[in-house]
């Protein structure tokens, strides 16, 4: 079994210069309530398809399934999702030991740039970026499955 440690913040700053690769990524949900997701992403020229369990009570760890599927798959499988495309680009950026993906959204979530790092264990340090912000770790509003149902340009001025 796999587990996904991450921790999520909000982007304040400058972070296009320092990445070192970048991608668009489109995903849709088949299934995103109850006890897990399932989710289809395109990303560049590959197809996934990915498995999560619910997070734990802080919002940082979780059981993670992903597989690499055929491009024409994933474009069949998006046809299934529920309402609600996510289109984001990510960006790659190294810090220290770890790397920083940067997802900055298009459509009803443009504006919005959130980091996340993923973590070997719970309380592992890692040097965090100039450009990090607020951490909104566990923030359910910031998990891409919520953003699909209820964007940012909704609810950015709380």
């Amino acid at each position: 079994m796999s587990f996904e440690i991450e921790r999520k913040f909000l982007v304040t700053g400058e972070f296009k210069s320092q990445a070192y690769q970048s991608s668009r990524i489109r995903q849709g949900y088949i299934m995103s309530e109850g006890r897990a997701t399932v989710r289809v992403r395109i990303r560049g020229e590959k197809g996934y398809l990915t498995i999560k369990g619910r997070s734990d009570a802080a919002g940082i760890s979780r059981y993670e399934f992903e597989t690499e599927i055929p491009l024409r798959d994933a474009e069949d499988l998006m046809a299934l999702c529920e309402p609600g495309v996510i289109d984001k680009t990510r960006y790659l950026v190294r810090a220290g030991q770890h790397v920083f993906e940067v997802d900055e959204f298009y459509g009803d979530n443009e504006g919005l740039v959130v980091a996340e790092v993923e973590l070997s264990a719970e309380d592992e340090a890692f040097e965090k970026p100039a450009f990090i912000g607020r951490e909104v770790t566990g923030d359910r509003r910031y998990y891409n499955s919520h953003l699909r149902t209820n964007p940012y340009k909704l609810w950015r001025d709380d």
